[in-house]
């Protein structure tokens, strides 16, 4: 694989195709200004022919549309047009090896700063592929270290906003104390990771904090639920305190990098048996099991397609 620091893709930006390290936007562009904008990232699995195939395509665009339209953007393509872009954007990095789609849209760039939304500007479209590496086999077998911290973002995480510097603090706090990830709490109750969303484990059932504007509703979060119920597993949303956090059986994190993972460890203390236990290892195998679905799907549309 290339080294991230000789990684310089062909991108493309609001209507050119490019390297990266040619890329440019005005500074006044409002999402460097204010972070005003909305990203997605989606996971694209190498497959032994050569192809890298998306996962959970329609929902990542599902989301997109949902977060512009909660910060009064309007989406600059619909569906046909993204999963062009996106196409094309893998077409052009082919190589070995698993990455994924990062795709970014801002309100644009006004003719001077100014908090309220300007008029009449076109919103910056972004798509880039980029690396990635998931967990491997003896990481997932050791299960990760978490550590918590008090969740001091704004109350609108449900929306996937460029606007990252909390998660940001999470996740360095993880790195300066050899964490994996930063679980976070809001007046005693779980909310979720620095980039990922949190479940635990209390006599075999399966909890994950309520869905709303506390958490970003990661694509992985319905499709845990699916997996849960496809496994035979009770799953409850509901709060979670600190305490049946600290005293849980299991502790998993859920993104598009991570998929699935265990966290065996928290605040220096194991999880359970500090061992992966058997939920996680039952939505794991369901997790593959659905990737090899949606593939089989993607390549069946792919060949009445053609």
């Amino acid at each position: 694989m290339t080294h991230a620091e000789d990684w310089n893709p062909t991108v493309y930006l609001n209507g050119e195709w490019g390297l990266l390290s040619e890329a440019r936007i005005p500074v006044l562009d409002r999402g460097f200004i204010f972070g005003d904008g909305i990203y997605e990232v989606v996971p694209l699995y190498a497959q032994a022919d050569g192809a890298r195939l998306p996962f959970r395509l329609t929902q990542h665009l599902a989301r997109l549309e949902r977060s512009l339209g909660k910060i009064r953007i309007d989406n600059p393509f619909d569906d046909a047009g993204w999963r062009a872009l996106i196409d094309r954007a893998i077409q052009e990095n082919a190589g070995p090896g698993d990455a994924l789609v990062y795709i970014q849209v801002t309100r644009g760039v006004a003719k001077r700063r100014g908090h309220a939304f300007p008029a009449g500007i076109t919103p910056t479209a972004f798509v880039m592929v980029g690396q990635l590496a998931f967990p491997t086999d003896a990481a997932r077998a050791r299960g990760g270290v978490a550590v918590t911290a008090e969740d001091k973002r704004w109350l609108n995480c449900d929306i996937k906003s460029t606007s990252l510097l909390g998660n940001v603090l999470m996740a360095q706090y993880a790195a300066e104390n050899d964490a994996l990830e930063t679980i976070q709490l809001r007046d005693g109750l779980l909310t979720e990771g620095s980039s990922s969303n949190i479940w635990i484990v209390k006599g075999g059932v399966l909890l994950g904090a309520p869905r709303g504007p506390r958490i970003l509703e990661g694509i992985r979060y319905s499709l845990i639920e699916e997996l849960a119920r496809e496994a035979g597993i009770a799953f409850e949303e509901r709060d979670i305190t600190e305490a049946e956090l600290r005293s849980a059986d299991e502790i998993m994190m859920s993104s598009a990098t991570k998929e699935v993972m265990p966290l065996t460890t928290l605040d220096g203390k194991s999880v359970g048996d500090g061992r992966p236990g058997a939920v996680y290892a039952a939505l794991f195998d369901a997790y593959q099991r659905a990737k090899a679905r949606e593939f089989e799907l993607i390549r069946n549309r792919a060949k009445q397609g053609a």
